[in-house]
């Protein structure tokens, strides 16, 4: 039986969030504004009938889709909300499945690093995907399961505060967010982050 592990729908794309989807991965890149659903299910093959009903019943574009062994990952957009609901209601359909059999997001580390030394900076620009944490900045770092809800935390912090993307991943074993900026913006980022997860209900 397929297990739906991760299912978040995105209202607005945010700026940063979206250029990190359109510089990583290798579907339909999104645009800031629209909406989006990230889902992740297991086993990982299972992606790909996924997506081809999707595809073949709303109207929408795939972002990001990523088979690994264990977890499959999927990214999709539109310009109407609706469009995106209803993507998500074929997901369900076609799995079986009610909203509430997703998994809720469990976060298994949140630290705040207050003026990051230079060396320290340097080697978290080494592995980023997005932009650069910046010598004396302060740094947020949220790693939780399942790891497709860390592009849904990316995208509410981007809503709340002004500060730097850095570093974010969305499949895999684990989802990890690092921003970085002034330390009250950061302290901001990180409490919309967490109330979005926790904000997102199903089983544990």
């Amino acid at each position: 039986m397929t297990e739906l592990r991760s299912f978040a729908i995105i209202d607005r794309l945010q700026k940063q969030f979206v250029s990190f989807i359109g510089s990583t991965a290798r579907g339909y890149y999104p645009v800031a504004g629209q909406s989006a659903m990230f889902v992740e299910i297991a086993p990982g093959l299972a992606v790909n009938n996924v997506t081809d009903a999707i595809m073949k019943q709303a109207n929408v574009r795939p972002g990001a889709m990523v088979v690994e062994r264990t977890y499959g990952m999927l990214e999709v957009h539109a310009d109407s909300p609706a469009d995106v609901e209803l993507a998500g209601q074929v997901l369900l359909d076609y799995l079986g499945l009610k909203l509430e059999d997703r998994m809720a997001p469990k976060i298994l580390a949140s630290e705040v690093v207050e003026r990051v030394d230079p060396h320290m900076a340097q080697i978290i620009n080494r592995f980023r995907n997005c932009s650069m944490s910046l010598t004396d900045e302060t740094l947020y770092i949220l790693e939780m399961e399942p790891a497709a809800y860390a592009g849904y935390a990316a995208n509410e912090a981007e809503k709340a505060a002004d500060t730097t993307l850095v570093h974010v991943t969305v499949f895999g074993a684990t989802g990890r967010l690092y921003l970085s900026g002034a330390s009250s913006d950061i302290h901001a980022a990180k409490q919309a982050a967490e109330a979005a997860l926790h904000g997102i209900t199903g089983r544990s």
